[in-house]
């Protein structure tokens, strides 16, 4: 339930997302979308009773998980859809699969598991296909290779901060208290750097751009981030990660019926690929097929 939570929340956000393009920045947005979701996960937290005292060590680690997983990656992600167009960004974003696996090995000794690998490598095929229309007009110039750049620094910032989640849960942070933090810092950080630029903190009062920041706030931000990041400390970085492979497909399915997205068998394939992949990632492994790779360090 928390997987299938993540990828259809987070598959319908696509969707949402393009009801905020317009007259608001799209940085400023994010940080309406993050500063809202943790006031909301404050007070829902103090409705709880639940731990909001923290020491200074554990503002710091949640402050890094706000500059990791709820700012610095979506602005990167902004910029790289400059020059990149939006289903080759979610084909390099579909790789932090694979940058969760050796992130986890490399930073928590995690075992190397050729399932993971292979359902990573299979379902980023699948995504391949599914946007193979963009993927084939790639073009190598100077522009084509910052947006990739910058794509795939946006996937790693955003697995540094599935390792940032991964170690504050191991270190007893509650997930809501952690992630109320979390995103009021990372809303604080974008929200800054809207004012280093010069933008302007502007307003669209239309029902569609209000009812698309309060569902990304609510669903795409509290439900989807808590259910990933409980997802993630349950069965790790690595298979939760997979739901990033998932989530566009997801998206396209929405696509077909709002916004009149023809199939053909190219997409299909693709599909049918991210499912296989889906199956291999998520299964579990038999004990011989662990591969152990020693951490640096």
């Amino acid at each position: 339930m928390l997987y299938l939570t993540t990828v259809l929340i987070w598959g319908s956000t696509w969707y949402a997302i393009t009801f905020q393009l317009g007259e608001v920045a799209p940085a400023v947005s994010v940080a309406y979308r993050f500063l809202i979701a943790s006031g909301l996960l404050l007070a829902w937290c103090g409705v709880r009773g639940l731990r909001l005292r923290f020491s200074l060590r554990e503002h710091g680690f949640m402050a890094l998980l706000g500059l990791c997983l709820f700012s610095t990656n979506y602005v990167l992600v902004y910029f790289a859809t400059v020059h990149l167009a939006s289903g080759l960004v979610a084909v390099t974003f579909s790789t932090i699969v694979l940058f969760n696996v050796f992130n986890g090995a490399l930073l928590f000794r995690t075992p190397l598991e050729a399932p993971v690998l292979a359902g990573g490598l299979v379902g980023l095929l699948g995504i391949c296909l599914l946007f193979w229309p963009e993927v084939r007009t790639f073009s190598l110039d100077s522009s084509g290779l910052l947006g990739l750049g910058l794509a795939l620094a946006a996937t790693a910032v955003a697995s540094l901060g599935n390792m940032v989640a991964t170690r504050n849960q191991r270190a007893g942070m509650p997930v809501l208290p952690q992630n109320a933090y979390g995103m009021g810092y990372g809303g604080l950080l974008v929200a800054a750097w809207v004012v280093l630029n010069g933008q302007a903190f502007t307003f669209e009062a239309s029902a569609g751009y209000v009812l698309s920041l309060v569902y990304l706030a609510v669903f795409g931000s509290i439900f989807a981030f808590g259910a990933y990041l409980t997802l993630l400390g349950r069965i790790g970085a690595s298979r939760a990660s997979y739901a990033s492979v998932l989530f566009p497909a997801v998206a396209l399915a929405i696509s077909t019926v709002f916004e009149n997205y023809h199939w053909n068998w190219v997409a299909a394939a693709g599909l049918v690929l991210v499912m296989v992949g889906n199956a291999l990632a998520l299964g579990r492994p038999a004990a011989g097929k662990r591969l152990p790779v020693k951490a640096a360090g």
